[in-house]
């Protein structure tokens, strides 16, 4: 029988779905490749190529999202760190306990492999700590707790400071810690265990969008009540993660978030383009890529689920690029190894910028634009709809 014709109908278009059979030493790549051909692996291939195509090119700003308990899980030293030292991750917004429980890697504590269908009576009583099916020993709280209490009583902690400048501090104590270990154990030595020892070593700066939902911040509140003088100072986050934004786009360079999750560390990454258009009244588009794997469904309003069209609407993703935007319904747990194994394997290593060493800079930077093309300078901003400038949201005269 002959071949059917090439068809001309323009939404006929697409590769054809006749893929090869899978067959042994099948590198990650070429199975994303070959095989994720539609439904959510075919979101998945996507997201590999849209990573490596156009997110991981040199002028792009890379900003990383974590939520969900991935460092527990190992995705941290397997996933995370090797994405870091690659220059895939220029910046991170985490939750905090996902870089509590990061820190028991570098402080060599153990997590073990369990089973979510145990006794959680049993467990209490045994004093072991369940998160799903990850199980350790109660004691790994305590001597972490110990740890960070410990390291916050040292006189560099003793004054405000963004969760960038604390996350730095905190990572070249970790850094320490590894590098002691490995001499002490020259056998077992190996790269950086834990992100923030990998961010500090890349100059990676970490941001926590929530810094007291945490046992961190628990214990910095602790100590707050024995008069220790450590606060996190939120202003300055919001204000140094929004000068990484428009720093990248006044070298006529481009942004990108890839979301793991979804939460307040979501919108704390989005929301620094609104902070450079509606706050700030400073010109701008939104961001240029946008990369999400999440399980939540957009249908029941939380932001999660929000898709990368409803963000445009907030002036977080520039209109014009949303067809370089993929949500990919999944396991992050699935995912990111699939796409860090992916990275690796398709995209060469990329410059660090290290941009956890020019904070001050970018923040300078930011203030100066701020005054001279904000709405600090009194030059006019871009009105959005069709509001009259001199109303209050209302609708009311302002006064």
């Amino acid at each position: 029988m002959d071949p059917l014709p090439e068809s001309h109908n323009a939404f006929l278009q697409g590769a054809r779905i006749a893929p090869k059979g899978i067959r042994p030493g099948l590198p990650v790549a070429d199975l994303i490749d070959e095989t994720f051909l539609a439904y959510n692996a075919g979101r998945l291939g996507d997201a590999a190529r849209l990573l490596t195509q156009k997110m991981l090119r040199p002028e792009v700003t890379v900003g990383l999202t974590l939520t969900g308990a991935l460092t527990p899980a190992g995705l941290g030293g397997s996933c995370l760190v090797p994405l870091i030292q690659a220059g895939a991750v220029d910046w991170i917004v985490s939750t905090g306990a996902n870089l509590y429980h990061d820190a028991h890697f570098a402080l060599d504590m153990r997590l073990h492999r369990g089973s979510p269908f145990l006794s959680d009576r049993d467990l209490r009583d045994q004093g072991v700590i369940r998160i799903y099916d990850v199980l350790f020993d109660y004691a790994v709280l305590l001597d972490t707790d110990a740890f960070f209490r410990e390291l916050i009583k040292a006189p560099a902690f003793q004054r405000p400071m963004s969760t960038a400048a604390f996350h730095q501090l905190v990572g070249a104590a970790l850094s320490q810690r590894e590098q002691a270990l490995s001499q002490r154990e020259p056998a077992q030595a190996r790269g950086a265990a834990s992100v923030l020892t990998a961010a500090f070593q890349a100059g990676v700066p970490v941001f926590t969008s929530s810094p007291g939902d945490s046992s961190i911040g628990m214990n910095v509140a602790a100590l707050a009540l024995e008069g220790n003088r450590l606060a996190f100072d939120v202003n300055a986050d919001v204000n140094e993660s929004t000068s990484i934004v428009l720093d990248a786009k006044l070298k006529g360079g481009r942004s990108a978030v890839w979301v793991l999750g979804g939460g307040s560390p979501k919108n704390f990454i989005l929301q620094t383009e609104p902070q450079i258009q509606e706050v700030l009244g400073i010109d701008e588009r939104g961001h240029d890529y946008f990369l999400q794997i999440t399980d939540a469904r957009p249908d029941t309003g939380g932001l999660s689920g929000a898709t990368p069209s409803e963000a445009v609407s907030w002036g977080k993703i520039d209109p014009d690029q949303l067809p370089d935007t993929v949500v990919c319904y999944t396991d992050s747990t699935i995912a990111l190894p699939l796409l860090t194994a992916y990275i690796l394997e398709r995209a060469a290593p990329r410059p660090l910028k290290r941009l956890g060493d020019r904070r001050r800079e970018l923040l300078e930077q930011l203030q100066d634009q701020y005054a001279t093309r904000g709405r600090r300078s009194g030059a006019p901003t871009t009105q959005r709809g069709n509001r009259p400038p001199d109303t209050w949201p209302c609708g009311t005269p302002k006064s």
